[in-house]
C-alpha cells in the first residue's frame, strides 16, 4: 500500500523532510486502544506506544495520537513499533469530554468531511444535528448529513423531513439511505473521493457500523439486531478505527455518542448559524454580544434532550 493510498500530502513530506525527520518511518494511526496504537506503512501493520519523552511533555490528551493522525516511528521486528512524533494536523474533529469540564476529547483528526449519521425513524433531532454541524465547522472539516433507516418510515414523512432541514439548514449536503435496502448507496459513493478521509459521527444504534459495512463491500465492524422493546439498534462499536474503502476513499468509525459536548465553537457557531450572524448586523443593540444567545441556546437544547432521554 503507498502512502498516498492512506490520504499522505504532499505538505506532509515537506514538513517531514524540513524538520529533519526522514530518518523515522510515516505511518498513519489506525486503531486506538488505550495508548496502544495501530498504524499503518508501506512497509505493513505494526502496534505501536508512544515514546517515554512524548507522554512526559504532553500537557493534554489532545498532544496524544488519535486516528487519522499520522505520525514518525522506528519500527522494529515482530510487528512493533514506537511512535517518536504527531506530524501537524490539518483539522481535529473534538468535542468536550463527558463528565470531565474543561477536558477535550480527540475523535479523530486529518478529516475532510464528516458524514453526521441519525436515524430518521426516532433518533432525528435538528438541535442536535446543528451541534454536530457546529463541531465539524469548528474542526474545519465539511459536514454532510445521512439520514439513514428510511424504509421504517412512509415518503411522506420522509418529504416531510426533508423540507424541515432544507429550510434550516443550508449549505449542506443531505443523504437519505437504507441500510436494508441499500436505496442511497449510490449516490453516497458518488460523493466518496479517493485519498480523502471521512468519519462517521453519530449516536449509538443509528446504523453506522451497517453503513461502513455496506461502503466497504465486507464486513468490517460488528452489528447488532434492531432492539424490539425500542426499535433501537444496539451498540457495538467499541473503538475508533481507519478503514480503505474498495473506491479509495478513507472512513473512520466510531463509537456512538450520548452526549454532543461542543469545545472551542466560536467560529463553529458563525457558520453553523450563519443567517442569525448576518442578521444581527442590523440589530439596533450594537453592543449586544449574539454569540452568548446561541451558546445559551445550545445548552438549554443539550439539557433539555438530556432530560428527555433522547441524547
Amino acid at each position: 500500500m503507498r502512502l498516498e493510498d492512506l490520504g499522505y500530502t504532499d505538505l506532509i513530506e515537506k514538513y517531514r523532510i524540513a524538520n529533519a525527520l526522514t530518518d523515522y518511518e510515516p505511518g498513519r494511526v489506525v486503531e486506538e486502544h488505550k495508548e496502544r496504537y495501530k498504524v499503518l506503512t508501506t512497509t505493513g501493520e505494526y502496534e505501536a506506544e508512544i515514546l517515554g519523552n512524548m507522554r512526559f511533555t504532553a500537557k493534554s490528551r489532545e498532544d496524544f495520537p488519535a486516528v487519522g493522525d499520522w505520525v514518525a516511528l522506528t519500527t522494529y521486528d515482530a510487528d512493533f513499533a514506537i511512535i517518536h512524533k504527531i506530524l501537524p494536523r490539518y483539522s481535529v474533529i473534538k468535542r468536550q469530554a463527558v463528565g470531565q469540564p474543561g477536558e477535550v476529547q480527540v475523535i479523530a483528526t486529518n478529516i475532510d468531511y464528516a458524514f453526521i449519521v441519525q436515524a430518521i425513524d426516532r433518533d432525528f433531532n435538528i438541535n442536535r444535528l446543528e451541534r454536530y454541524l457546529t463541531i465539524c465547522h469548528s474542526s474545519k472539516v465539511s459536514p454532510i448529513i445521512l439520514l439513514s433507516k428510511i424504509d421504517l418510515i412512509q415518503q411522506d414523512q420522509l418529504a416531510e423531513i426533508m423540507e424541515q432541514l432544507k429550510n434550516r439548514i443550508r449549505n449542506v449536503p443531505v443523504f437519505a439511505v437504507s441500510n436494508e435496502t441499500q436505496e442511497g448507496y449510490q449516490a453516497i459513493n458518488a460523493v466518496i473521493e479517493k485519498g480523502k478521509t471521512y468519519c462517521i459521527l453519530g449516536s449509538s444504534g443509528v446504523g453506522k457500523s451497517t453503513l461502513l459495512n455496506n461502503l466497504s463491500g465486507r464486513p468490517v465492524m460488528r452489528t447488532d439486531t434492531i432492539s424490539g422493546s425500542t426499535n433501537r439498534g444496539k451498540h457495538v462499536t467499541t473503538h475508533r478505527e481507519l478503514i480503505v474503502l474498495e473506491n479509495g476513499g478513507i472512513l473512520i468509525d466510531n463509537p456512538g455518542m450520548r452526549e454532543v459536548g461542543i469545545a472551542g465553537s466560536t467560529g463553529g457557531l458563525e457558520i453553523t448559524f450563519g443567517r442569525i450572524v448576518e442578521l444581527s448586523r442590523y440589530c439596533k443593540l450594537k453592543d449586544f454580544t449574539h454569540i452568548n444567545i446561541l451558546n445559551q441556546r445550545l445548552k438549554r437544547d443539550i439539557e433539555r434532550t438530556k432530560n428527555s432521554g433522547n441524547l
